[in-house]
């Protein structure tokens, strides 16, 4: 039994390979690009979600944004930003307006 809470993109369909969603992102399809996202995260491959952030996935700047806030990292916030991803400077910026504990 599988959870739908687990699944990977690939889970969804295996027919779908790497190099092919790589071939199609190189060719403008965005659904691609966010699939590989989905298993670049899977697989904790930042530095692979950083370069699709710069590829221009708005996915990879989602889930990198949610790590870097889960990790209280206000810097890649700013990485993340700066690359283009408007959600992570409004991170940035209530985290750093966070009353101080």
């Amino acid at each position: 039994m599988t959870n739908a809470n687990t699944d990977t993109s690939a889970d969804k369909n295996p027919n779908v390979d790497r190099d092919t969603l790589r071939e199609l992102a190189d060719e403008g399809n965005e659904t691609a690009l966010d699939r590989l996202a989905d298993l670049a995260d899977a697989a904790g491959d930042l530095g692979e979600l950083s370069e699709l952030l710069d590829e221009g996935s708005t996915h990879a700047g989602f889930l990198l944004t949610r790590r870097a806030v889960a990790a209280g990292d206000p810097r890649e916030l700013q990485r993340i930003s700066d690359a283009g991803y408007d959600e992570a400077g409004n991170e940035l910026e209530r985290l750093l307006n966070a009353p101080a504990e």
